[in-house]
């Protein structure tokens, strides 16, 4: 997946040069030159794959846009390295994506839709709160569910870092195998562990917690331990929810 052509403030951020904010200083400087003239022009455009860009006389290239949907497994952490030794998601990727890095986070003991690119000013623009980007759950109980459960997380509980509360949230009658009841929660913020620690608070053990879909992205039927690229109407349907 190959992007067309682009600002140039945005091509300086993806190929890792500094932030779009900081691209347009080192622009408005006339430090960079596209194909050997000085351009200070914020709204000038290039072509990543035919334009030659410099800044302070060094060459700037950038690698193809890459995006991955990855079915996370329990039991492995979202980071690139352990020092205990443990499992991390990059264990199940083949080596040239491990300079991805992945898109929000699951803990631990959690599974599900997680996305993986190199196309950092995208991602960060998605995790930004202002985007709102919706993560849809299906969080499985072992006991019966607490009376008045999806109300309650509709209407918000207190956590160590402040109020939280659902966008969605509904309540199945069984789950997998029967073996207990099923709550699908949407929410739109990213703080740490915070479903479970919602779940914590309103009296609920948790089976288990699987994220069902980032945005327009979903995790379908793809196997746990599974990845796969997005199509690039999948990466323009995140481009749409991203603010600017």
């Amino acid at each position: 997946m190959t992007p067309g052509p682009m600002r140039l403030q945005k091509f300086l951020s993806r190929a890792g040069v500094a932030s779009r904010r900081a691209s347009e200083d080192l622009i408005r400087q006339g430090r960079v030159r596209v194909d050997g003239r000085v351009v200070t022009e914020m709204g000038s455009r290039v072509d990543p794959e035919r334009s030659v860009v410099t800044v302070d006389g060094e060459r700037v290239e950038t690698s193809p846009l890459r995006w991955v949907a990855l079915h996370k497994q329990p039991g492995y952490l979202c980071t690139r390295s352990d020092p205990s030794g443990r499992p991390t998601v990059y264990d199940l990727l083949p080596a040239d994506m491990g300079e991805l890095f992945h898109v929000g986070r699951l803990d631990y003991m959690s599974e599900g839709l997680l996305l993986l690119t190199n196309q950092g000013d995208l991602a960060h623009r998605l995790l930004h709160p202002s985007s709102g980007v919706e993560k849809r759950y299906e969080v499985g109980l072992v006991d019966p569910a607490p009376p008045g459960l999806a109300r309650r997380l509709l209407e918000g509980v207190e956590l160590g870092d402040g109020p939280a509360s659902a966008d969605a949230a509904s309540l199945l009658p069984g789950g997998e195998g029967e073996e207990g009841p099923v709550v699908l929660v949407t929410l739109h913020e990213g703080r740490n562990r915070e479903i479970r620690r919602m779940m914590d608070a309103v009296g609920a053990r948790i089976r288990y917690l699987r994220r069902k879909a980032f945005g327009p992205i979903e995790l379908g039927d793809l196997p746990p331990g599974a990845w796969r690229e997005l199509a690039p109407d999948e990466v323009a349907a995140l481009e749409g929810r991203a603010v600017e």
